[in-house]
């Protein structure tokens, strides 16, 4: 259609169309805002196309109504549009293609939110294919046998020169606004618009990884080739002086002593520390954050509810906890022969294996307020594993 090698995409636009309901996927909310390895399924490919400096906008399309939810989730960027869709994907692309011409791009990259797997080097593949042709799409081959089951006997299907065609597709800006322009009727995708009017499309190699999230199974591979594991360190500390009473709690077990913890729960320093330990890992605050002091409601309240609060946010966060290691500073009481129970107490709280926690004990030599045995301190470091 074109003179193929005269042309170079110096600035190119992005339409990431996100305005379906996802409702094949399960799940409270769209599949495009449901977390995958830390982050919403829409940011995943919305940051890949921010790394390229010859992308001028990237347009995203939401449904009606969705605008304010996605640019809450989405970077703070100038080059970041949101627009509402339609009712149909032609719909919103060609919503998209609106909000991008006053940026008068070459070329165009237009991508389904629910493909978050989206590489640097697939869209190098692309961008370079438009040098010699009008649109380019990467594709995989066919690997599994394939049958016809609409009629009343299953009839095999060859799969030669069969592929899985793959988003983001490239096209010259002018091939594709023409074939908006002239198309009636919505397209299973945008290359269906163009290849109708004897443009060169050029496939590119697939991914894998580039696999569209459907149905709720997939969230777990995309995990596995996308998300691959996440690692969350965090450290606590916390400290409470002495009061007049008969026991100390320190991992949720009573430990007989001349005195108490003095504080507005139930001071046990030990849970405390590793609640903060395990907010830290989440970077979600402190303690004090979620459960002020200055508040009645947690007067006298056991430990236990803040530690299970903390778990049950790294849980929703799709994190659980590896191991927790806390360490008692104490001169009295003495915390080896309680050590066992705390250990076991710790890791019921949590819903983990008692082989994952530690609880260590030592002293300050005399030195310090917790030489002095006017207090109590603590301190808890802990792994959380995506």
């Amino acid at each position: 259609m074109h003179n193929q090698e005269a042309f170079r995409a110096v600035k190119t636009g992005a339409i990431v169309v996100s305005a379906g309901s996802g409702s094949r996927a399960g799940g409270d909310e769209p599949k495009q805002y449901r977390h995958l390895g830390g982050k919403p399924v829409l940011v995943w490919s919305v940051q890949a196309m921010l790394q390229r400096n010859e992308i001028a906008a990237v347009v995203v399309c939401v449904r009606p109504g969705g605008v304010a939810q996605a640019r809450a989730i989405l970077p703070n960027s100038a080059r970041v549009v949101v627009v509402e869709g339609g009712k149909t994907r032609t719909d919103s692309v060609r919503a998209g293609l609106r909000a991008l011409q006053p940026h008068a791009p070459d070329s165009v990259l237009i991508h389904d939110a629910a493909r978050p797997g989206l590489s640097q080097a697939v869209l190098d593949e692309l961008l370079a294919a438009l040098a010699g042709a009008d649109a380019a799409a990467p594709a995989l081959q066919v690997a599994d046998a394939l049958k016809d089951n609409s009629g009343s006997t299953l009839r095999s299907v060859t799969r030669d020169h069969l592929v899985r065609v793959q988003t983001p597709q490239a096209f010259r800006w002018d091939v594709i606004t023409s074939a908006y322009a002239s198309a009636i009727d919505s397209a299973v995708d945008d290359l269906a618009l163009v290849e109708a009017s004897g443009a060169k499309v050029v496939l590119t190699a697939g991914r894998q990884e580039l696999m569209k999230i459907t149905y709720p199974e997939d969230f777990a591979v995309a995990e596995k080739l996308i998300a691959g594991p996440t690692l969350r360190v965090g450290m606590g500390f916390d400290v409470h002086g002495f009061e007049p009473g008969d026991a100390v709690i320190l991992c949720g077990v009573a430990i007989p002593h001349n005195k108490k913890l003095e504080g507005h729960s139930d001071a046990d320093a030990a849970w405390h520390a590793l609640t903060d330990a395990i907010l830290g890992a989440l970077a979600l605050g402190d303690i004090g954050d979620h459960f002020p002091p200055s508040d009645p409601q947690w007067k006298g309240v056991a430990s236990i509810k803040f530690l299970q609060h903390a778990v049950k946010l790294a849980s929703e966060r799709g994190f659980h906890v590896v191991n927790a290691d806390i360490t008692v500073l104490a001169e009295r009481p003495k915390i080896a022969p309680h050590r066992e129970a705390m250990r076991i107490a710790t890791a019921g709280a949590m819903g983990v294996s008692p082989g994952v926690v530690s609880v260590k004990a030592t002293t300050t030599e005399k030195l310090g307020f917790v030489g002095r045995e006017e207090g109590i301190a603590a301190q808890a470091t802990v792994l959380l594993s995506r």
